[in-house]
């Protein structure tokens, strides 16, 4: 682990991080006293979903345009405003 002064992280910010990267720690020092410390965050694993894994798994009944009630339900649906 690494250990830097607060004027030498200002300083060599850049330096630091690319440390940061390649998976070493940082202790931040005040005044030789302990303050902070910088450490990697864990490496995402990457994306391996497949496109069209699952082709062919469902199957559509009735058509995705049409509605689903009949034409003659749609008039409960209609609001009508009541004016008192």
């Amino acid at each position: 682990m690494k250990i830097a002064s607060v004027a030498e992280l200002k300083n060599r910010l850049s330096e630091f991080l690319a440390l940061v990267e390649q998976g070493e720690e940082i202790e931040i020092r005040k005044r030789n006293i302990a303050i902070a410390r910088v450490t990697p965050l864990p490496r995402k694993r990457p994306n391996t979903t497949r496109l069209g894994s699952g082709a062919g798994t469902v199957r559509m009944r009735g058509r995705l345009t049409e509605p689903l009630i009949p034409e003659s339900d749609w008039g409960m649906l209609r609001w009508t405003a009541v004016i008192f």
